[in-house]
């Protein structure tokens, strides 16, 4: 089997890749819907690809792989890999996750970073609706993970909240608040986390989204004072997001200063750029994105060293979409007893689960979604129904 060619096509938001063989077969990948611009950067791996066999995937990621990069860039690497193992999958008449060393359980939990409604406000009262709302979603998430701080509007809708340059009309997602937080910001925090948990008590776990932009002394103050809330995890206080490095120094001195569970990763690229957080203990949890980190293979290689350290693994996927959905089922039913659960991914429009073939009527019960057991990674697009959302320059996209 040979691949023919590399296409690329942005429907809604997201950037879709698909990989065309001699035989027939081909694999979709998809990318996240915060990046529509990817689609020249996944294009121009194109020459590459053509006449190698994608079952190869690991001789053709060879080709590939060290053009990427932490977040964005990774994306087009990460998402071609997906495609691959779709057609692997698919050529072998099994579900990639089979091709990953087989399943670890039968159904994979998830937890809430993307069903969300627009939240009234960035008071604590508005925070303890939001959640309510969420906690009383008939996917019934076991956990529910909420933006504070650098990572939500409170930096810029409470008067006074840090010290730092605030972005205005960056033009682009991902721009980086960061600075010293004002009493009165820190305080804020508190309330909202406190109104929060008042709702959510023990039944729901909450987890905090906070940046990056932090200062290690307020990031070290803030994780002690939540302690007694008993959250999941802190997520990308110091780095993160689209920050293109690690810091492993500086989160080791915050992870030991607390026992409030420090979390990291999803802007980082290959297993490289993991390798001194995990074996130096610099955080509690890594949260690798499969559409950043260079793959599905990629992710499980480091959550396998993950738990040799006893690092805890909560994969990221907020905006991956619904094919990226099926990449995260498939890798996550391989990984090891470090697994806590993956971000269930929304689209960017609610006509995509009109297009998604494959998908059960309802995806996630009790937290939990059902293994897909169709060959690849398990789901498909309608061609004849995507074709009114292609663009004139995309139209032989499914041919």
């Amino acid at each position: 089997m040979k691949i023919t060619d590399l296409r690329c096509a942005v429907i809604g938001k997201h950037p879709i890749v698909r990989v065309v063989t001699d035989e027939g077969l081909y694999g979709l990948g998809e990318v996240e819907y915060t990046k529509p611009y990817l689609k020249p950067w996944v294009l121009h791996f194109r020459e590459a690809l053509i006449g190698e066999d994608p079952t190869d995937v690991e001789r053709v990621m060879l080709k590939i792989r060290q053009r990427g990069s932490f977040k964005p860039y990774g994306a087009a690497v990460s998402a071609i890999e997906h495609a691959l193992w779709d057609i692997a999958g698919k050529a072998a008449g099994v579900p990639a996750y089979k091709l990953l060393g087989g399943k670890v359980r039968d159904k994979v939990r998830v937890y809430n970073g993307s069903i969300r409604q627009k939240r009234t406000g960035d008071r604590p009262e508005d925070y303890a609706a939001d959640v309510k709302w969420m906690m009383e979603q008939p996917q019934n998430f076991f956990m529910i993970k909420q933006g504070i701080s650098f990572h939500s509007n409170m930096k810029d809708t409470i008067e006074g909240f840090h010290y730092g340059v605030t972005q205005k009309k960056a033009g682009y997602h991902g721009a980086m608040d960061q600075g010293v937080i004002s009493e009165r910001g820190f305080n804020h925090m508190l309330d909202c986390v406190i109104a929060m948990k008042e709702v959510l008590d023990d039944k729901v776990s909450l987890a905090l989204d906070c940046g990056p932009g932090w200062m290690l002394p307020d990031a070290i103050k803030f994780a002690r004072a939540v302690e007694k809330y008993n959250l999941m995890w802190l997520e990308d206080m110091l780095t993160g997001d689209y920050v293109p490095w690690v810091n492993p120094q500086a989160y080791r001195e915050l992870t030991t200063s607390t026992s409030t569970p420090i979390h990291t990763g999803e802007q980082i690229y290959l297993r490289h750029n993991f390798k001194e957080l995990i074996e130096t203990q610099a955080v509690r949890i890594i949260g690798p994105d499969p559409a950043d980190i260079g793959g599905i293979a990629e992710l499980k290689w480091v959550a396998e060293h993950a738990h040799m350290h006893s690092i805890l693994m909560a994969p990221h996927g907020t905006a991956n979409g619904l094919l990226g959905l099926g990449a995260l089922i498939n890798v996550c039913a391989s990984l090891p007893a470090n697994y806590i659960a993956f971000e269930y991914p929304s689209a960017s429009d609610p006509w995509w689960e009109d297009l998604v073939i494959g998908l059960p009527s309802q995806i996630v019960k009790d937290s939990m979604v059902d293994l897909l057991e169709a060959p690849g990674l398990g789901l498909d697009i309608d061609a004849e129904a995507a074709r009114k959302y292609l663009r004139e320059e995309d139209a032989g996209f499914f041919d």
